[in-house]
């Protein structure tokens, strides 16, 4: 689970501001004075005023940034194959989460569902049929993806909170407790290596040629050799880092919890260059949790701050910034599809799923998720999916103009949806659901059984309509007297009456 931010700088400044200006403070020291004290009461409104107007430039919150200037390249994210492996978390070595597929969308049918205790922090990865995950306590596990069969599982220690990396025949997984990285069989879960870290990690591995490259909550961008494990390079970043790191082009791009974005050279380890975040005021910077993404010329991450960041890939210039309600834990999914254009999709802690321009950070379109996001949209296809923990569930938006199109019981996974071009492998919150798209034929087939289920509803309901009608009848009959009873004289009455005429005549 992600860290709990630093309190509002808001709020500290709030009790310094309320001290500084205490109003009996002030009056004491005017009576203390009362030669002069129109003078002195002039010199502390304008002491007053004066520190009013520095405290707030120096805590007020940054405006957004929007850099028209800024490089964008608009023709770099065209997906080159339809069907393809999702060997680490966010897909490829960009984190774009974004695979380009046709045919894969609702209505689905569940083919199976695994299910497992422990929480499932982040999503599977999936290469040549099977299904590759860790869960929160540790476990390694390999699942076909056919059947959801266990094909092995085993625990690699106490805590965990990644996905691992596949590369070269080789699982790459980081831990938490204890800290350290393993490569392992995918095979059989087998440990070919193991190296003890500085500090724990939660940051994806990404592998490079024969480097596999992440980070640990010490601050340092770690390099090894993905042969044997030894240590190639290290580099000390700003702070703490949480996020797993994105490659394109010789160039590792990572946030960290010190508020900065940099860009490390792949092959020395170098700086390349770093660029800060604009925080919450007061000079302070807000921290990097969420995974970037790198495309279009760009590098895209969300912060703590509650902005959504564009920076300049080639030197790290701020290319815009979007204020959304609250915390963005949320890696971005970026995309450019026939049917779109070049865009940004992320969650806010705010509850909302947002769609933004990639060039200029305008918002397309925004919608309710249901509740707090504090994980990573992914996109399959012409549909983004965000999942969220509190309701649990999973809603899928036409990346097109947000329409609602897909809703899951489930939800809780980091990035919640993998793919191989043919189904939907859905992460909940403990849980991993293959959802496989129906055919014309089957989706035809359950039109005609949900018109016949409704045509002999509809049956039922008449038969039960002609049987109360018909015991109505019956039972207004058996109330109603008949005819002969109606017209019927009462006995004796009109005969005693005559009598009595003609006995008193």
């Amino acid at each position: 689970m992600p860290d709990k931010p630093p309190l509002n700088p808001w709020r500290r400044f709030g009790a310094r501001l309320r001290a500084l200006t205490n109003r009996e403070r002030l009056l004491a020291a005017v009576r203390a004075n009362p030669v002069g004290s129109t003078i002195t009461a002039a010199a502390v409104i304008f002491l007053l005023v004066f520190v009013a107007i520095t405290i707030y430039h120096a805590v007020r919150r940054p405006p957004d940034v929007h850099n028209e200037s800024a490089t964008f390249n608009a023709n770099e994210t065209k997906p080159t194959r339809e069907t393809v492996n999702w060997p680490l978390y966010g897909y490829d070595q960009r984190r774009t989460r974004y695979l380009g597929v046709k045919g894969i969308k609702p209505p689905f049918k569940k083919l199976w569902k695994y299910g497992a205790r422990p929480l499932l922090e982040f999503p599977p990865i999936y290469v040549d049929g099977k299904l590759y995950g860790v869960d929160n306590s540790a476990h390694v596990f390999s699942l076909d993806a056919d059947t959801g069969k266990i094909l092995w599982k085993r625990r690699i220690g106490m805590l965990n909170a990644s996905s691992p990396t596949y590369s070269h025949h080789r699982l790459f997984v980081v831990n938490l407790i204890p800290g350290q990285i393993l490569a392992l069989d995918p095979n059989t879960g087998k440990t070919e290596w193991g190296k003890v870290l500085p500090g724990r990690s939660e940051s994806a591995p990404v592998v490079v040629g024969k480097r596999v490259f992440f980070g640990d909550e010490d601050g340092t961008l770690c390099a090894v050799d993905r042969r044997n494990g030894h240590t190639i390079f290290t580099t000390q970043l700003c702070g703490s880092i949480k996020a797993a790191p994105a490659y394109q082009h010789g160039i590792l791009y990572l946030g960290d919890y010190g508020g900065c974005m940099s860009a490390v050279n792949s092959h020395s380890g170098k700086i390349k260059w770093q660029s800060s975040s604009q925080g919450l005021g007061l000079g302070t910077t807000g921290r990097f949790y969420s995974t970037p993404a790198v495309a279009f010329g760009r590098v895209y991450s969300g912060n703590l701050d509650h902005r959504v960041y564009s920076f300049d890939a080639s030197d790290g210039e701020l290319a815009w910034s979007h204020s959304t309600g609250d915390y963005v834990y949320s890696g971005p999914t970026v995309a450019d599809t026939p049917n779109t254009p070049p865009t940004v999709y992320i969650g806010s802690y705010d509850g909302n799923l947002y769609a933004l321009d990639a060039r200029t950070g305008e918002t397309r379109w925004s919608d309710s998720a249901g509740g707090p996001v504090i994980v990573s949209p992914s996109a399959v296809g012409n549909i983004v999916y965000v999942p969220t923990y509190s309701p649990k569930g999973t809603t899928g938006f036409a990346m097109r103009n947000g329409r609602r199109v897909f809703e899951f019981g489930t939800g809780g996974g980091n990035s919640p949806a993998v793919s191989d071009g043919r189904r939907v492998y859905l992460t909940g919150y403990s849980s991993i659901t293959a959802l496989q798209p129906l055919t014309k034929k089957q989706i035809k087939g359950r039109a005609k059984a949900r018109k016949e289920k409704a045509a002999r509803k509809g049956k039922r309901a008449a038969a039960r309509r002609r049987h109360r009608a018909q015991a109505r009848n019956q039972a207004q009959k058996k109330s109603r007297p008949s005819k002969k009873q109606s017209h019927q004289q009462p006995m004796g009455g009109p005969q005693k009456r005559h009598a009595g005429k003609g006995a008193s005549g």
